[in-house]
C-alpha cells in the first residue's frame, strides 16, 4: 500500500517562505509523476504543481507561478515544494500525491497522506 507523509508546514508571515516535503513508500517512486495539491477551508482541493518522474518537466497553477517550485529526489523517495513570497490566500492544507495519466487526463491516486497545514498571516 502506498504511504505519503507530508511535513514542513507551519505559520508564516506574508512574504515568507516554507519548504514542504513528502516521503513516499510502497510505490516505485522514480517511475511516477508526483503532484502537490492544496485545500483551503470551504474550497475544493486544487492542483498546485506537478513534476514528471525524472524531474525534467514541471507545471504550476497560475496562482503560484514564479513563487513555488516543485522538485524531487528519487534517491530519497521524496518530493518537495518550495513556497516563497507567501500570501494569505496560500493558507491551506497541502497534500502530495502520485499523478496518474489515463484517457488523456491527469488525476491523483486514491491514496492521500494527512497533509501539512500552511497558514499565512498578513
Amino acid at each position: 500500500q502506498v504511504q505519503l507523509v507530508e511535513s514542513g508546514g507551519g505559520l508564516a508571515q506574508a512574504g515568507g517562505s516554507l519548504r514542504l516535503s513528502c516521503v513516499v513508500s510502497g510505490s516505485i517512486f522514480s517511475l511516477t509523476a508526483m503532484a502537490w495539491y492544496r485545500q483551503a477551508p470551504g474550497k475544493q482541493r486544487e492542483l498546485v504543481a506537478r513534476i514528471s518522474s525524472g524531474g525534467t518537466t514541471t507545471i504550476y497553477a497560475d496562482s503560484v507561478k514564479g513563487r513555488f517550485t516543485i522538485s524531487r529526489d528519487n534517491a530519497k523517495n521524496t518530493v518537495y515544494l518550495q513556497v516563497n513570497s507567501l500570501k494569505p490566500e496560500d493558507t491551506a492544507t497541502y497534500y502530495c500525491n502520485r499523478a496518474l495519466y489515463s484517457s488523456g487526463r491527469w488525476s491523483p491516486s486514491d491514496y492521500w497522506g494527512q497533509g501539512t497545514q500552511v497558514t499565512v498571516s498578513s
